[in-house]
């Protein structure tokens, strides 16, 4: 961050079963964001699970991730985003709960290789309005059950 009046998110995944490969701001309420390929397949990508800080109150943010390789999701069938809220759990003892807005997926155009002939990524998309300033916010596919809960 620059300083105190920088509104930038700050994106982490460095943690068990986290799953971000980049976030590029576009700008302070829109960021388009990359997964890693999920382990043991050939390039398929579906899980994702990072956090951010930084967070506004009342703050609007749209998330696209824009390299998923799936023609149709269950987003397109009214599932909703995985979210915990560190400050939502303190003040009203609340858990993973399902969120977000405006969610879609739909063929985004970027191919995967430069041929005429290659299928192009998709994109998931969704918005999450911010309920406490300087919060931290991780976001699921899925409420993740990890190796450390299974042990």
């Amino acid at each position: 961050m620059q300083n105190e009046e920088d509104k930038t998110l700050l994106f982490e995944s460095r943690f068990e079963c986290g799953n971000l490969y980049l976030a590029q701001k576009v700008n302070d309420s829109e960021y388009n964001l990359l997964m890693q390929n999920d382990i043991n397949t050939s390039g398929h990508t579906q899980w994702f699970f990072f956090r951010v800080q930084n967070t506004r109150k009342n703050k609007t943010v749209k998330f696209n991730i824009m390299n998923y390789s799936k023609p149709d999701s269950l987003f397109n069938y009214g599932m909703k985003v995985s979210i915990y809220s560190e400050e939502k759990a303190k003040a009203k003892e609340v858990g993973w709960f399902k969120g977000g807005t405006d969610i879609s997926y739909f063929a985004n155009g970027i191919r995967k290789d430069f041929t005429q002939y290659s299928r192009s990524y998709y994109s998931a998309t969704f918005t999450y309005k911010f309920e406490y300033s300087n919060d931290t916010v991780f976001f699921a596919y899925s409420i993740p059950y990890t190796y450390c809960d299974l042990q």
